[in-house]
């Protein structure tokens, strides 16, 4: 330090002074409006960025509270849907129910019907067996009491003691 101290020049000193402020003035005018300018524009360039970007976030929360209701009125008028289409299908099955019983009722109807034409059927046909063969037993009867004079007298006044008796 004490060689820096003797070897000091005033006019060394002064020189390098008035360079100093030579280039300190040269740099206020040439150097800091620039620079200042374009830290002026990058402040505002961030302002603006900042402010974009507040605004995207607005946006963006807008954007996403819209999307929210869009869902929620999706999801109501699908649950509207589900409960229309659950409400066809009930109608529709006891639609299909009450037809499936009113052509059961009609097959049940119309199978009695059959049933009792084919049971007066069956019983045309066994009363006239019945008589067929009830008049076969009687004409054999009668045959046999008709061969006979004395049985053929006893059967007529039996048959009109029946006929007085009605």
């Amino acid at each position: 330090m004490d060689k820096l101290i003797n070897d000091f020049s005033y006019g060394l000193f002064f020189w390098q002074a008035i360079i100093l402020v030579i280039l300190i003035l040269l740099l206020a005018k040439f150097a800091w409006k620039p620079i200042l300018a374009a830290l002026a524009a990058r402040e505002e360039g961030i302002s603006n960025a900042l402010l974009a970007a507040e605004n995207a976030k607005k946006e963006m929360q807008n954007l996403k509270s819209d999307n929210e209701k869009l869902l929620a009125e999706a999801r109501a008028e699908r649950d509207a849907m589900i409960k229309e289409a659950r409400e066809i299908k009930e109608k529709m099955i006891a639609d299909a129910k009450s037809e499936a019983q009113a052509q059961g009722e009609k097959m049940i109807e119309s199978a009695k019907a059959s049933i009792e034409s084919e049971k007066n059927a069956a019983m045309a046909e066994l009363k006239n067996q019945v008589s067929s063969l009830s008049l076969e037993i009687a004409e054999t009867l009668l045959k046999g009491e008709l061969s006979n004079k004395e049985a053929q007298t006893k059967l007529v006044e039996k048959m009109l003691g029946d006929a007085k008796l009605n």
